[in-house]
């Protein structure tokens, strides 16, 4: 005879961490994951016994060459920079995940694009769990943004929401934020890891049934992740992060994934008084302030998914003689600015152990990749002897232990945002001869000078001139002394 309790459900209580998902049998402190402290909170689940289905024949399995491609169109969201990233425009059915910071200006994206497609006559819903429709009327004023074609709701009631889009059919749905929404039948708080985690599924579902896409925004953690669980970036299909230092009205869209596309490109907004407006040229405003002949300035070459841009470096190196030097990287990696100092002092025989030295990424743009280690070099050089750059020069290339430097990639990409801005020196590291070839016969016709140096030492001593106007003021300031 078969137990009573077989067909029923049993409730049980886990602690899930809200940071990254972990679940325990048991209250911890501390996720030993993530190591975020006071984070697990307590949460029924209910397990029940899944009943056994026999085993499938395989009659839906398909040979992959057989099926056919479907021919879908993507939407043009009027945002170039934004259909770069997302790689040519949205694919219906697609769940898109847009993170950033409070305040960054993920609402007014959103609220930009939902306008521009309103204007081709598509019918958008906006759904707001956080505000109200005059508070999102007051914004849409200020953006100069009629709201023709767009559909507001305020509801943070997830099941109410997909019953007000199923009565709409539009064809895009917009939900603000992700972390203000829940379910009724679903244990936790709005934000939970819970609630998270199963609104984003029953979203993820009604927008691949119903071939609609849907944005969505994510608050970030003070670590930069998406707040709520990493689980999340597994569900959606793309997953945008909009990023932008604090006293910067520049903005970077970048791509972390995206089944649709690649995930090396970056779109360029600016911040102003009526929204976000693209920036066609970054590489230009980023240099606007430049001024040729500036010691401890040097232009990189750098990339940013695929597009190269041009920025400036600057790094400033004074004498101090009474407390530990100080080492501030603004823009830069710190760990690599030290390793760079260690190189310079021992490879290039600079005596910078008594020196406070400062370095700054102008335009409140932060670059990570090793191609810009030789311009970092090369502006502490530059600042501890009072060496000016050598006239339009911009200097790429990794810089090594042993003092070397080593090639980077997309060289010639690189080389031609540099000639396009007029720049006429090159300081990179010396190629194997048959791609140095290459590159030179592709740079015939422009009027650039390829420098290339084997070591750091050596890019010092080809990119930078003593100026005896500088070397004469300091030596008549020590003969007065």
């Amino acid at each position: 005879m078969k137990s009573s309790n077989q067909g029923k459900s049993k409730s049980r209580s886990i602690f899930v961490c809200q940071q990254c998902g972990k679940e325990i049998p048991k209250w911890l402190g501390r996720c030993p994951d993530c190591h975020a402290w006071n984070s697990f909170v307590e949460t029924r689940v209910t397990s029940s016994r899944i009943t056994r289905r026999p085993h499938s024949t395989g009659n839906g399995l398909q040979e992959l060459s057989q099926v056919e491609r479907g021919d879908f169109a993507r939407f043009n969201l009027g945002f170039a920079e934004v259909n770069r990233v997302l790689g040519g425009g949205l694919v219906p059915g697609s769940l898109v995940l847009v993170g950033g910071e409070p305040g960054i200006g993920k609402s007014t994206l959103l609220l930009q694009v939902s306008a521009m497609l309103a204007e081709n006559n598509t019918v958008v819903a906006y759904i707001s769990g956080e505000e109200s429709v005059n508070q999102i009327k007051l914004r849409s004023e200020r953006l100069g943004i009629g709201g023709k074609g767009i559909y507001f709701l305020s509801e943070p009631d997830l099941a109410a929401v997909v019953e007000c889009l199923e009565g709409l059919s539009p064809g895009l749905a917009v939900i603000d934020s992700i972390q203000a929404m829940y379910l009724e039948d679903v244990v936790g708080t709005p934000g939970s890891i819970s609630q998270v985690r199963e609104c984003t599924w029953r979203l993820e579902r009604w927008a691949k049934q119903n071939s609609v896409p849907v944005l969505i925004t994510g608050h970030v953690t003070k670590e930069g992740a998406i707040a709520g669980p990493g689980t999340l970036e597994h569900i959606v299909d793309v997953v945008l992060y909009f990023e932008g230092e604090p006293f910067s009205s520049y903005r970077m869209l970048r791509s972390a994934k995206n089944r649709f596309g690649s995930t090396n490109e970056v779109g360029m907004f600016e911040m102003g008084d009526s929204g976000l407006a693209e920036v066609a040229n970054p590489s230009q405003v980023f240099l606007s302030a430049y001024r040729e002949g500036t010691v401890g300035s040097v232009v990189v070459p750098t990339l940013e998914g695929s597009r190269p841009l041009l920025v400036e470096i600057q790094a400033l190196t004074t004498p101090n003689s009474f407390t530990p030097p100080r080492r501030i990287a603004n823009g830069v990696d710190f760990n690599r600015l030290l390793l760079i100092i260690a190189v310079l002092t021992k490879r290039a025989g600079l005596k910078l152990f008594n020196q406070d030295i400062i370095v700054n990424v102008t335009g409140g743009l932060r670059v990570n990749e090793p191609a810009v280690d030789l311009g970092i070099a090369s502006a502490i050089a530059s600042s501890f002897h009072d060496a000016r750059p050598i006239s339009r020069l911009v200097a790429l290339g990794e810089v090594g232990l042993n003092g070397e430097l080593r090639g980077v990639s997309q060289v010639e990409r690189r080389i031609a945002e540099a000639v396009r801005l007029g720049f006429k020196s090159c300081l990179m590291p010396e190629l194997p001869s048959v791609i140095a070839g290459e590159i030179r016969q592709s740079f015939r016709a422009a009027d650039i000078n390829l420098i290339e140096a084997s070591s750091v030492a050596e890019a010092l001593k080809l990119g930078l001139t003593r100026d005896s106007k500088i070397q004469d003021v300091k030596g008549r300031n020590a003969e007065r002394r």
